[in-house]
Protein backbone atom coordinates (compact mmCIF):
# COMPACT_ATOMS: atom_id res chain seq x y z
CA UNK A 1 0.00 0.00 0.00
CA UNK A 2 1.86 2.80 -1.13
CA UNK A 3 1.69 6.31 1.20
CA UNK A 4 0.69 9.12 -0.82
CA UNK A 5 1.30 11.79 1.82
CA UNK A 6 2.80 15.47 -0.14
CA UNK A 7 6.27 16.68 0.58
CA UNK A 8 5.97 19.97 2.45
CA UNK A 9 6.50 23.62 0.96
CA UNK A 10 10.42 24.98 1.89
CA UNK A 11 10.01 26.81 5.39
CA UNK A 12 8.28 29.60 4.64
CA UNK A 13 9.19 33.03 6.33
CA UNK A 14 12.15 33.45 4.03
CA UNK A 15 12.91 37.15 3.44
CA UNK A 16 14.25 37.76 -0.64
CA UNK A 17 15.67 40.61 -0.92
CA UNK A 18 14.57 43.23 -3.84
CA UNK A 19 17.27 43.13 -6.10
CA UNK A 20 17.81 44.37 -9.91
CA UNK A 21 16.91 40.65 -10.93
CA UNK A 22 13.03 41.44 -10.43
CA UNK A 23 12.54 43.18 -13.78
CA UNK A 24 11.28 40.66 -15.96
CA UNK A 25 9.78 40.28 -19.66
CA UNK A 26 5.89 41.20 -18.41
CA UNK A 27 6.81 44.20 -16.63
CA UNK A 28 9.89 45.82 -17.82
CA UNK A 29 9.01 49.19 -17.97
CA UNK A 30 7.32 49.35 -14.64
CA UNK A 31 9.47 47.09 -12.97
CA UNK A 32 12.78 49.59 -13.83
CA UNK A 33 10.54 52.84 -12.95
CA UNK A 34 9.76 50.60 -9.29
CA UNK A 35 13.88 49.93 -8.94
CA UNK A 36 14.91 53.58 -10.19
CA UNK A 37 12.69 55.03 -7.31
CA UNK A 38 14.16 52.46 -4.75
CA UNK A 39 17.16 53.88 -5.49
CA UNK A 40 16.22 57.11 -5.49
CA UNK A 41 14.32 57.89 -2.63
CA UNK A 42 16.65 54.79 -0.34
CA UNK A 43 13.46 52.74 0.00
CA UNK A 44 14.39 49.01 1.22
CA UNK A 45 11.77 46.40 0.35
CA UNK A 46 11.50 42.34 0.96
CA UNK A 47 9.54 40.08 -0.27
CA UNK A 48 7.82 37.62 2.18
CA UNK A 49 5.49 34.81 1.53
CA UNK A 50 3.62 36.38 -1.68
CA UNK A 51 3.67 39.63 -0.13
CA UNK A 52 5.90 43.10 -0.72
CA UNK A 53 6.70 44.54 2.11
CA UNK A 54 7.85 48.39 2.98
CA UNK A 55 8.43 49.32 6.90
CA UNK A 56 7.12 47.39 9.29
CA UNK A 57 8.89 49.26 11.52
CA UNK A 58 10.36 51.94 8.70
CA UNK A 59 13.96 53.18 8.78
CA UNK A 60 14.40 55.40 11.58
CA UNK A 61 11.18 54.15 14.03
CA UNK A 62 11.17 54.60 17.82
CA UNK A 63 8.90 53.34 19.81
CA UNK A 64 5.85 50.90 19.92
CA UNK A 65 4.15 49.42 17.27
CA UNK A 66 0.85 51.69 16.11
CA UNK A 67 -2.29 50.47 17.71
CA UNK A 68 -5.17 48.77 16.11
CA UNK A 69 -7.40 51.00 13.89
CA UNK A 70 -4.29 52.09 12.36
CA UNK A 71 -4.51 49.63 9.04
CA UNK A 72 -6.31 49.99 5.59
CA UNK A 73 -7.02 47.31 2.57
CA UNK A 74 -6.95 49.13 -0.33
CA UNK A 75 -8.16 46.55 -3.20
CA UNK A 76 -9.39 47.28 -7.52
CA UNK A 77 -5.66 47.99 -7.90
CA UNK A 78 -3.91 47.70 -11.27
CA UNK A 79 -2.04 44.32 -11.26
CA UNK A 80 0.76 46.45 -13.26
CA UNK A 81 1.22 49.69 -10.90
CA UNK A 82 4.29 49.29 -8.04
CA UNK A 83 5.08 50.70 -4.63
CA UNK A 84 6.82 53.67 -6.59
CA UNK A 85 3.41 55.04 -7.34
CA UNK A 86 1.28 53.20 -3.97
CA UNK A 87 3.66 54.40 -1.43
CA UNK A 88 3.90 58.37 -2.36
CA UNK A 89 0.44 58.50 -3.20
CA UNK A 90 -0.64 57.01 0.68
CA UNK A 91 1.74 59.19 2.39
CA UNK A 92 0.05 61.93 1.13
CA UNK A 93 -2.48 60.92 4.24
CA UNK A 94 0.25 61.06 6.96
CA UNK A 95 3.75 58.61 8.14
CA UNK A 96 3.28 54.96 6.52
CA UNK A 97 4.30 52.73 9.66
CA UNK A 98 4.03 49.87 6.57
CA UNK A 99 2.64 49.29 3.48
CA UNK A 100 2.44 45.60 1.74
CA UNK A 101 1.62 44.87 -1.48
CA UNK A 102 0.63 41.33 -2.25
CA UNK A 103 2.48 39.26 -5.12
CA UNK A 104 1.57 36.68 -7.98
CA UNK A 105 4.00 34.37 -9.41
CA UNK A 106 3.92 36.43 -12.70
CA UNK A 107 5.45 39.66 -11.26
CA UNK A 108 2.14 41.33 -11.07
CA UNK A 109 -0.02 42.67 -7.94
CA UNK A 110 -2.84 40.46 -7.15
CA UNK A 111 -4.95 43.69 -6.93
CA UNK A 112 -4.71 44.47 -3.35
CA UNK A 113 -2.59 45.20 -0.72
CA UNK A 114 -2.68 46.95 3.29
CA UNK A 115 -1.17 50.16 4.16
CA UNK A 116 -0.70 50.92 8.42
CA UNK A 117 -0.21 54.66 9.39
CA UNK A 118 1.23 55.86 12.60
CA UNK A 119 -2.03 57.20 13.70
CA UNK A 120 -5.94 56.03 13.67
CA UNK A 121 -6.56 59.64 12.57
CA UNK A 122 -4.09 59.09 9.42
CA UNK A 123 -5.96 55.97 8.66
CA UNK A 124 -9.56 57.66 8.64
CA UNK A 125 -7.79 60.32 6.41
CA UNK A 126 -6.64 57.88 3.78
CA UNK A 127 -10.07 56.15 3.86
CA UNK A 128 -11.61 59.81 3.38
CA UNK A 129 -8.83 60.91 0.64
CA UNK A 130 -8.71 57.79 -1.69
CA UNK A 131 -11.79 55.13 -1.34
CA UNK A 132 -12.82 56.03 -4.96
CA UNK A 133 -9.64 57.63 -6.34
CA UNK A 134 -9.28 56.83 -9.71
CA UNK A 135 -5.97 55.85 -9.92
CA UNK A 136 -5.67 55.26 -13.77
CA UNK A 137 -8.18 55.84 -16.29
CA UNK A 138 -11.26 52.84 -15.39
CA UNK A 139 -9.48 51.88 -12.23
CA UNK A 140 -11.22 53.25 -8.97
CA UNK A 141 -9.65 51.93 -5.67
CA UNK A 142 -11.28 50.72 -2.66
CA UNK A 143 -10.35 51.93 0.50
CA UNK A 144 -11.55 50.21 3.98
CA UNK A 145 -10.72 50.11 7.26
CA UNK A 146 -8.73 46.76 7.52
CA UNK A 147 -10.59 43.97 9.77
CA UNK A 148 -7.53 42.81 11.86
CA UNK A 149 -8.30 39.88 13.19
CA UNK A 150 -6.90 38.25 16.60
CA UNK A 151 -8.73 34.93 17.52
CA UNK A 152 -8.07 32.15 15.92
CA UNK A 153 -10.36 28.05 16.02
CA UNK A 154 -8.75 24.97 16.71
CA UNK A 155 -11.13 22.68 15.93
CA UNK A 156 -10.52 18.64 16.19
CA UNK A 157 -8.77 18.37 19.42
CA UNK A 158 -8.61 15.01 20.99
CA UNK A 159 -10.53 14.89 24.17
CA UNK A 160 -7.96 13.79 26.05
CA UNK A 161 -6.36 17.47 26.05
CA UNK A 162 -5.88 19.74 28.93
CA UNK A 163 -6.44 23.26 28.75
CA UNK A 164 -3.26 24.23 30.60
CA UNK A 165 -1.46 21.68 28.39
CA UNK A 166 -2.62 23.16 25.50
CA UNK A 167 -1.79 26.62 26.42
CA UNK A 168 1.56 25.32 27.07
CA UNK A 169 2.33 24.02 23.97
CA UNK A 170 1.06 26.58 22.04
CA UNK A 171 3.03 29.42 23.61
CA UNK A 172 6.31 27.51 23.05
CA UNK A 173 4.92 26.90 19.40
CA UNK A 174 3.54 30.58 19.15
CA UNK A 175 4.08 34.27 19.84
CA UNK A 176 1.45 36.33 20.97
CA UNK A 177 -0.62 34.33 22.53
CA UNK A 178 -2.63 35.79 25.33
CA UNK A 179 -5.89 33.36 26.43
CA UNK A 180 -7.00 29.60 25.32
CA UNK A 181 -11.02 28.93 25.61
CA UNK A 182 -11.77 25.09 25.41
CA UNK A 183 -15.13 23.92 24.46
CA UNK A 184 -17.15 21.27 23.00
CA UNK A 185 -16.43 21.00 19.45
CA UNK A 186 -19.95 21.98 17.74
CA UNK A 187 -18.75 20.50 14.15
CA UNK A 188 -16.87 16.96 15.11
CA UNK A 189 -18.50 14.54 17.54
CA UNK A 190 -16.16 13.46 20.82
CA UNK A 191 -13.79 16.45 19.83
CA UNK A 192 -12.78 19.83 21.39
CA UNK A 193 -12.87 23.35 19.99
CA UNK A 194 -9.98 25.99 21.60
CA UNK A 195 -10.45 29.69 20.80
CA UNK A 196 -6.71 31.40 21.00
CA UNK A 197 -6.86 34.99 21.15
CA UNK A 198 -3.41 37.06 20.01
CA UNK A 199 -2.23 39.89 20.42
CA UNK A 200 -2.47 41.48 17.37
CA UNK A 201 -3.41 40.61 13.88
CA UNK A 202 0.63 39.81 12.65
CA UNK A 203 0.79 37.38 15.78
CA UNK A 204 -2.39 35.51 14.72
CA UNK A 205 -0.93 35.30 11.04
CA UNK A 206 2.11 33.74 12.17
CA UNK A 207 0.21 31.46 14.54
CA UNK A 208 -2.09 30.66 11.52
CA UNK A 209 0.43 29.37 9.17
CA UNK A 210 2.94 27.78 11.54
CA UNK A 211 -0.16 25.64 13.10
CA UNK A 212 -1.41 24.58 9.71
CA UNK A 213 2.65 23.69 8.68
CA UNK A 214 2.51 21.67 12.22
CA UNK A 215 -1.09 20.98 13.22
CA UNK A 216 -1.59 17.33 11.44
CA UNK A 217 0.80 15.79 14.39
CA UNK A 218 0.03 17.87 17.48
CA UNK A 219 -2.10 15.20 18.99
CA UNK A 220 -2.09 12.24 16.46
CA UNK A 221 -4.91 13.17 14.56
CA UNK A 222 -5.67 16.48 11.70
CA UNK A 223 -6.38 19.82 13.17
CA UNK A 224 -8.36 22.38 11.60
CA UNK A 225 -6.83 25.85 11.46
CA UNK A 226 -9.18 28.94 10.84
CA UNK A 227 -10.08 31.90 11.97
CA UNK A 228 -12.87 32.16 14.70
CA UNK A 229 -16.07 32.08 12.45
CA UNK A 230 -19.21 34.41 13.09
CA UNK A 231 -21.23 31.89 14.08
CA UNK A 232 -18.76 30.45 16.75
CA UNK A 233 -18.74 34.28 18.31
CA UNK A 234 -22.27 34.74 18.41
CA UNK A 235 -22.36 30.84 19.95
CA UNK A 236 -19.96 32.25 22.59
CA UNK A 237 -21.73 35.62 23.18
CA UNK A 238 -24.65 33.78 24.06
CA UNK A 239 -22.49 31.11 25.93
CA UNK A 240 -24.06 28.10 23.53
CA UNK A 241 -20.68 26.93 23.57
CA UNK A 242 -20.78 23.12 25.86
CA UNK A 243 -17.77 22.05 28.14
CA UNK A 244 -15.17 20.25 26.65
CA UNK A 245 -15.23 16.80 26.21
CA UNK A 246 -13.63 14.69 28.96
CA UNK A 247 -11.92 11.54 28.28
CA UNK A 248 -12.80 8.25 29.90
CA UNK A 249 -9.47 7.67 31.45
CA UNK A 250 -9.78 11.24 32.99
CA UNK A 251 -13.04 10.09 34.53
CA UNK A 252 -11.75 6.99 35.59
CA UNK A 253 -7.93 7.27 36.74
CA UNK A 254 -7.43 4.03 37.95
CA UNK A 255 -7.97 2.44 34.28
CA UNK A 256 -4.72 1.65 32.64
CA UNK A 257 -3.71 3.87 30.08
CA UNK A 258 -4.48 3.55 26.54
CA UNK A 259 -1.80 1.54 23.93
CA UNK A 260 0.57 4.23 22.15
CA UNK A 261 0.11 4.24 18.74
CA UNK A 262 3.21 2.36 17.62
CA UNK A 263 1.86 -0.28 19.62
CA UNK A 264 -1.19 -0.62 18.20
CA UNK A 265 0.53 -0.92 14.63
CA UNK A 266 2.16 -3.60 16.19
CA UNK A 267 -0.83 -5.75 17.00
CA UNK A 268 -2.81 -4.72 13.60
CA UNK A 269 0.03 -5.90 12.20
CA UNK A 270 0.52 -8.91 13.65
CA UNK A 271 -3.57 -9.72 13.79
CA UNK A 272 -3.46 -9.26 9.79
CA UNK A 273 -0.50 -10.93 8.94
CA UNK A 274 1.68 -7.77 7.42
CA UNK A 275 4.77 -8.35 9.78
CA UNK A 276 6.59 -6.34 12.63
CA UNK A 277 7.12 -2.72 11.26
CA UNK A 278 10.67 -1.49 11.11
CA UNK A 279 11.04 2.42 11.50
CA UNK A 280 13.83 4.44 9.81
CA UNK A 281 13.72 8.36 10.51
CA UNK A 282 16.28 10.55 9.98
CA UNK A 283 15.82 14.36 10.90
CA UNK A 284 16.66 16.80 9.04
CA UNK A 285 15.73 20.63 10.16
CA UNK A 286 15.04 22.82 12.76
CA UNK A 287 12.21 25.00 12.17
CA UNK A 288 10.65 27.90 13.46
CA UNK A 289 8.79 27.72 16.53
CA UNK A 290 10.80 24.26 17.91
CA UNK A 291 9.40 22.84 15.02
CA UNK A 292 11.89 19.50 13.76
CA UNK A 293 11.04 17.94 10.84
CA UNK A 294 12.11 14.60 9.71
CA UNK A 295 11.95 11.96 6.59
CA UNK A 296 10.47 8.43 7.26
CA UNK A 297 10.22 4.99 5.85
CA UNK A 298 8.11 2.22 7.40
CA UNK A 299 8.10 -1.34 6.41
CA UNK A 300 5.87 -3.73 6.66
CA UNK A 301 7.44 -7.22 5.43
CA UNK A 302 4.50 -8.85 4.01
CA UNK A 303 2.99 -5.21 2.60
CA UNK A 304 3.98 -4.25 -1.01
CA UNK A 305 5.12 -0.53 -0.72
CA UNK A 306 6.96 1.16 2.20
CA UNK A 307 5.16 4.10 3.89
CA UNK A 308 7.51 7.20 3.17
CA UNK A 309 6.71 10.78 3.90
CA UNK A 310 7.48 14.25 6.17
CA UNK A 311 6.25 15.14 9.32
CA UNK A 312 7.03 17.44 11.80
CA UNK A 313 7.34 17.49 16.10
CA UNK A 314 7.84 19.99 18.43
CA UNK A 315 11.86 18.71 19.16
CA UNK A 316 13.91 21.64 20.10
CA UNK A 317 13.84 20.74 23.84
CA UNK A 318 13.76 16.94 23.24
CA UNK A 319 16.84 14.44 23.98
CA UNK A 320 17.33 12.30 21.06
CA UNK A 321 15.59 9.50 22.43
CA UNK A 322 12.75 10.97 23.52
CA UNK A 323 12.70 12.91 19.42
CA UNK A 324 13.36 9.10 17.64
CA UNK A 325 10.11 8.02 20.47
CA UNK A 326 7.53 10.44 19.47
CA UNK A 327 8.79 11.06 15.74
CA UNK A 328 7.94 7.15 15.42
CA UNK A 329 4.76 7.18 17.56
CA UNK A 330 3.29 10.53 14.71
CA UNK A 331 4.24 8.24 11.71
CA UNK A 332 2.42 5.06 13.51
CA UNK A 333 -0.36 7.03 13.69
CA UNK A 334 -0.47 8.20 10.24
CA UNK A 335 -0.57 4.72 9.02
CA UNK A 336 -3.11 3.85 11.21
CA UNK A 337 -5.25 6.79 9.64
CA UNK A 338 -4.33 5.36 6.03
CA UNK A 339 -4.93 1.51 7.33
CA UNK A 340 -8.66 2.97 8.44
CA UNK A 341 -7.98 2.68 12.00
CA UNK A 342 -7.83 5.93 13.20
CA UNK A 343 -9.64 9.70 12.25
CA UNK A 344 -7.57 10.90 9.53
Amino acid sequence: MANDFKKPEKLKYMIVQISLTLVDSQNNENNASLLEWMKRCNINLVQVNGQRKYGGPPAGWVGEVPPPGTEIFINNLPREIFEDKLIPLFQCAGKLYEFRLMMAFSGHNRGFGFARYTTVHNAELAISMFHGYEIQPGYRIGVSKSIEKCHLELDGLPNAIDKDVLSSVLGKMTAGLEKVLLFASPNIEMKNLAILKYSSHRAATMAKRTLCEGSYLLFGCRIQVNWMKNTIKKKMYFKALLKPHTSVSQLNPNEPPSPSGVECLRLICDQLGLGQPTYQIKFLSLGSCGWLRFWYCVVLPNNCDPFTGYAWLIGDKLIPTDKYEQAKEIVALRILAKLGYVCD
